[in-house]
């Protein structure tokens, strides 16, 4: 533990909608400066922290804090919790989770919100804390942005750069570096997609089709196929049930653009897909965290008045048998022919990318992206003594 004397500041736990309402509130205080920043939607922060629509509660538990100088003013928060489910391969160690960290640029304030997240981590028999990462999923509020320091995606941290240092400078060590790429819609791609895609074409076997929302349950379990076959297994994934897919799509469904969502196929069985959403934050920047009757009126206006030029990749894979064949390519260039031609989207962002997935991220590289802004997730070993050692490579089966 660090030891130093605080005499000025107060922790609160939130256990009350007004705290509640508070622990939104610092995130908007100590970020409003920035003109980079959107403000995210109260009720995606909300979700996170309620047990009836956050399923990780059948697994753990959170609790969170507000830090208060002695004028009773918000100066910063920090969330802490513990998963059954969270683990990544290779950890020797039960490892807890902090989020949703904000701070005046002041390291005692910071080192009291980390201390006693730690305190709090340790007595539910946690050994290490990884940040600031989410209470759920990866797509979502994972990561702290050190480089890039643009309008954030749909969902994703945004902070000031000193919060770099107030987490380094407490011993946070980088677990794994994120990396997000980007290009404009109409960047001509590389050769060698035109001629991978010729020599699948001659195969009629190969289909690739964008997405018919009056037929998402067929194309929910054709996802289902797909990620079962690529993704579960990796780090510790599970399968997905076409109900549970199907809910996605559900979700997705308000705002999804067809002709962004591509599935492929060979001989009618699915091999690969390639998701991508509008990108939402193009729409949120104007609503100021609400999303009231008068905010999804504004919502569905700029939707229809073609107002996002923007969309982000959410989720590209392939099947195992059909990686390495120039499947990729034949999705892409087959997508391509549909997106870029008159399309109002001028700019295309993918998701975050693991360093521990050189394979998705030679991908993005070869679409002929650039990195468009780096998020790091950290660690803190409760040991500091103990060897340090940072997220495995992902290994891929092979057939």
């Amino acid at each position: 533990m660090h030891t130093f004397k605080i005499v000025s500041m107060e922790l609160v736990i939130v256990t009350s909608e007004k705290t509640a309402r508070q622990f939104i509130e610092v995130h908007v205080l100590l970020n409003k400066r920035y003109p980079e920043w959107i403000r995210p939607l109260n009720k995606d922060i909300e979700q996170v922290f309620d047990p009836e629509k956050n399923k990780a509660f059948r697994h753990g538990e959170c609790v969170r804090w507000l830090l208060k100088n002695d004028k009773g003013e918000l100066i910063g928060r920090i969330a802490a919790f513990v998963n059954k489910k969270y683990r990544t391969k290779g950890d020797t160690q039960p490892t807890g989770g902090v989020g949703f960290f904000d701070c005046i640029n002041d390291q005692a304030a910071a080192n009291l919100l980390f201390d006693t997240a730690q305190q709090w981590l340790k007595e539910k028999g946690m050994e290490a804390m990884d940040g600031p990462i989410n209470f759920g999923e990866r797509d979502r509020w994972w990561g702290l942005l050190v480089e890039g320091f643009h309008e954030p995606l749909y969902c994703m941290n945004y902070n000031p750069p000193y919060y770099k240092q107030l987490m380094e400078n407490y011993g946070f060590q980088p677990f794994f570096n994120q990396y997000c790429y980007a290009m404009r819609v109409d960047q001509q791609l590389q050769p060698k997609f035109f001629e991978r895609h010729a020599m699948l074409k001659k195969d009629p076997g190969y289909k690739a089709r964008y997405i018919e929302k009056n037929k998402l349950e067929k194309y929910a379990e054709d996802f289902t196929i797909v990620y079962n076959k690529a993704w579960a297994g990796h780090d510790g994934g599970k399968d997905i049930t076409k109900q549970q897919a199907l809910n996605i799509f559900k979700q997705m469904s308000a705002v999804m653009d067809p002709k962004i969502v591509w599935f492929l196929y060979y001989n009618e069985e699915p091999i690969g897909c390639w998701l991508n959403l509008p990108e939402l934050n193009q729409f949120f920047k104007h609503m100021n965290g609400k999303f009231g009757l008068l905010q999804k009126l504004h919502f569905f206006w700029l939707k229809i008045t073609g107002q996002c030029t923007k969309f982000s990749g959410v989720v590209f894979g392939l099947v195992p048998e059909f990686q390495g064949k120039g499947a990729d390519s034949f999705l892409i260039v087959e997508g391509a022919k549909v997106i870029q031609p008159k399309s109002h989207y001028k700019e295309y962002e993918l998701q975050w990318i693991g360093d521990f997935n050189p394979k998705m991220m030679n991908v993005a590289e070869s679409l002929g992206t650039s990195r468009s802004r780096q998020l790091v997730t950290y660690r803190y070993l409760f040991d500091r003594t103990k060897e340090f050692k940072r997220h495995p490579i992902l290994e891929f089966n092979k057939k």
